[in-house]
């Protein structure tokens, strides 16, 4: 499972991935930067936060129908979401600001299916950082935007043993889950196995950004 990811990452360079071998996104080229992971705050140009009327655990909702989300994926996130639908139906957009990642992978995704289910949309303004589990979170949405100014980062999950991807044989369930969650959400069988080569082309003290672009070529935009 993805364990918590709380950190924001530390630029050191930019690069461009090339094929590897145990790597299928040979067909891609995704301009990224290489960071470790570092203590963080929400990131200084993201606009001011709008008045809340109602707040779920990390969601505030802003109004009847769009609510924003900073903070981490935690084992109660999901009650807090059902709790959020319940008070205010009526819910049609996530506007995802500051999201390091989960505590819990099997409760992200299980968040992840209650937004695809709710027909909501996933929206990453200029200046919000979505990272980590948060990226798996963003994908859900039934409609997925972000702006030129959004950032992205992803990274190898590691478990409560210490393992990461690699030291799992391709076909193990706990690398399969992944794949079949992307194509879930809508990629095609090799787009969902190129992406999670390359959330997996680091390791997990380390993280790739991404660009909304990049997301792109994966899996539409709106």
């Amino acid at each position: 499972m993805k364990l918590a990811v709380a950190f924001r990452m530390l630029a050191l360079g930019v690069i461009t991935l090339a094929p590897t071998g145990g790597h299928a996104f040979d067909s891609f080229s995704v301009e990224t930067t290489v960071t470790e992971w570092v203590d963080d705050t929400v990131p200084a140009n993201v606009a001011a936060p709008e008045q809340s009327i109602a707040t779920f655990g990390p969601f505030r909702v802003l109004s009847e129908q769009r609510v924003e989300l900073n903070g981490s994926i935690e084992s109660d996130t999901p009650a807090q979401f059902r709790a959020l639908l319940r008070a205010f139906p009526l819910i049609r957009q996530i506007d995802m600001v500051e999201c390091p990642g989960t505590g819990d992978d099997e409760a992200n995704l299980a968040l992840a299916r209650m937004v695809r289910k709710a027909g909501i949309t996933t929206f990453v303004p200029n200046g919000g950082s979505v990272r980590s589990g948060g990226v798996e979170l963003f994908l859900a949405g039934v409609e997925r935007r972000a702006e030129p100014g959004a950032q992205f980062a992803v990274h190898s999950w590691v478990d409560e043993d210490g393992l990461e991807p690699d030291d799992y044989a391709d076909s193990d369930p706990v690398n399969q889950e992944y794949v079949a969650y992307y194509r879930e959400m809508g990629m095609s069988a090799d787009k969902a196995k190129a992406f999670y080569d390359l959330t997996n082309s680091v390791p997990h003290d380390e993280a790739l950004y991404l660009k909304p672009v990049d997301i792109a070529s994966f899996i539409p935009l709106n």
